[in-house]
């Protein structure tokens, strides 16, 4: 029976896939016309996957060399180190594919004598010379010593014998196909001061890809109802599937985690239940709710490079705080060095001409991380974990104490700082005061196109119900009008018909207590609740 992974290669004979064969023939497309090019995406994004399934679509029709740079880090040490790994490299691979072919050669030479780039380059010309068929290179892993001047010189070499191929004057590999997170035609991402040298690489040859790597909501229906059909379980696929979509979009890992979890972990939280009825109920609203909090709350290696690249490159950590928390507009546009890379890494994608963080997951796992531990904050941590207990009545949210509480603890510490800081924080800290209140069963996400300066939708999904609450700066009676219609709007493309309006004010005239209350409006048949901080 297969069974869904998230680490290492897929395997449709083993496991279950959102896959598609058109990919895969667009990719084997650039292949066919001898095109040079790095399938560089994200991490834990189904490269090396795509190169397996390459691998078996192509091995008829070419001599296929899969090889990766994966722990190969004492090939960068020397060029000898590296030729010489390289070399042994290749022949394993002609081993393994039954080709009783020597790369060294015919003579008696020791191996060390074939030590210099250039004799590597006649190497490979001798192997191609030598085989019935065209030979495509793929490595994986490329980008791991990607700025080191080794490797520089390797994609020289395969540059100048691609140039010569193209004139007539020399043999080599028909197509080379890299696979890393960098896009080693753009180097200067990737390297440090000083390093100006090696800012243009010679891979500069290589054809551009353009191929969407992401897993639609169509790829995932499928893969979910051969899961289903195997298991005789009951779920509602299409809505999964958008769900799923929704979430990650298309991230592969991230569908895969869901999935994994959903079929192995989440099932066992129905502890009265028979197997295959706690199975069937982890493929629910409420079961998708414990995965997508399990995701968030859990390390993960893939969160370990968010935090790992955001200390090292900290103007995209400001870009991503701003873009979540101040809701700022950036013009998404590929020739600004820190979107480049926010793209490259995946945490940022173009929504309508404008930079948006890359999905829900990575929103939700962003906020947390942004979580500040100052001493304002701890307070409210502190409140709201006290009093808990009184905002929770029969599994469900009273949203109107919540909001009240909040605006009390929130004015009483108003008066102890400087008003620009909470024009900056305040809505930052109303998630600080929620979290604790639903931790540990509820989730929360911010709506991204409701995301700017003067306003911000959360939703909170807590016990299978939702509570929508927008949050806007005050800026007058008609701004909030607006407001109500907006928040009407929305309710009604969420299904919903009640919502929270929480207007931040900061004019000169200090708030009454009184204010601190609910006013009930209804806006188009909808109840909105809305209180003044």
């Amino acid at each position: 029976m297969k069974h869904f992974v998230d680490t290492g290669v897929c395997n449709p004979d083993k496991h279950y896939m959102a896959y598609s064969d058109k990919r895969i023939e667009e990719i084997k497309e650039m292949i066919h016309a001898g095109k040079y090019f790095t399938i560089n995406r994200a991490r834990q994004y189904g490269k090396t996957t795509t190169l397996y399934l390459l691998k078996k679509k192509l091995h008829k029709e070419y001599i296929v060399l899969k090889l990766s740079f994966e722990g190969a880090d004492s090939y960068f040490t020397s060029e000898e180190a590296f030729v010489n790994g390289f070399l042994e490299d290749v022949e394993e691979e002609l081993y393994r594919q039954n080709l009783e072919i020597s790369i060294w050669g015919s003579g008696t030479e020791p191996k060390k004598n074939y030590v210099t780039m250039k004799e590597l380059g006649r190497r490979i010309t001798k192997l191609c010379e030598q085989m019935n068929k065209e030979i495509i290179l793929f490595i994986d892993e490329v980008d791991k010593s990607a700025d080191n001047q080794i490797f520089l010189s390797f994609l020289g070499m395969l540059r100048e014998k691609f140039i010569r191929r193209e004139m007539g004057e020399d043999i080599t590999f028909h197509s080379v196909v890299l696979a890393g997170v960098y896009d080693i035609k753009n180097l200067k991402l990737k390297l440090r001061n000083g390093e100006e040298q090696k800012y243009n690489s010679p891979w500069n040859i290589s054809s551009d890809f353009n191929i969407d790597m992401a897993l639609s909501a169509e790829e995932i229906t499928g893969m979910l109802k051969e899961y289903e059909q195997e298991h005789q379980y009951h779920i509602d696929i299409n809505w999964f599937a958008n769900k799923i979509w929704e979430y990650t979009q298309g991230y592969p890992y991230l569908v895969s985690r869901i999935c994994k979890l959903l079929d192995e972990e989440i099932w066992k939280t129905h502890e009265n239940a028979k197997e295959k009825e706690a199975r069937e109920q982890a493929w629910t609203g409420e079961g998708f709710q414990k995965v997508i909090k399990s995701i968030v709350t859990s390390r993960s290696t893939l969160f370990d490079d968010i935090n790992k690249n955001i200390e090292a490159f900290p103007k995209l950590g400001k870009m991503l705080k701003f873009i979540l928390l101040y809701g700022q507009h950036f013009s998404y546009t590929l020739s600004d060095d820190i979107i480049q890379l926010g793209t490259m890494f995946g945490y940022l994608r173009e929504k309508d001409g404008e930079v948006a963080i890359h999905n829900r997951i990575f929103e939700m796992y962003l906020y947390d991380m942004f979580y500040k531990k100052s001493e304002l904050e701890n307070q409210l941590v502190k409140k709201s974990s006290y009093e808990k207990n009184q905002f929770i009545q029969n599994g469900q949210l009273e949203m109107n104490q919540i909001l009240e509480r909040f605006a009390i603890h929130y004015h009483g510490m108003f008066e102890k700082q400087h008003q620009k800081f909470f024009e900056d924080e305040c809505r930052f800290l109303f998630i600080t005061f929620i979290k604790p209140i639903i931790n540990g069963i509820g989730n929360y996400y911010i709506e991204a196109r409701t995301r700017d300066q003067r306003r911000m939708d959360i939703v909170i999904d807590y016990l299978g119900k939702q509570y929508i609450i927008e949050l806007k700066i005050w800026y007058g009676e008609k701004y909030i009008q607006d407001g109500r219609e907006q928040l009407a709007d929305y309710l009604d493309s969420m299904e919903s018909t009640k919502g929270w309006l929480v207007s931040f004010y900061f004019g000169k005239k200090k708030l009454d207590a009184a204010n601190y209350e609910i006013q009930e409006k209804e806006i188009h048949d909808k109840k909105i609740l809305e209180i003044v901080v």
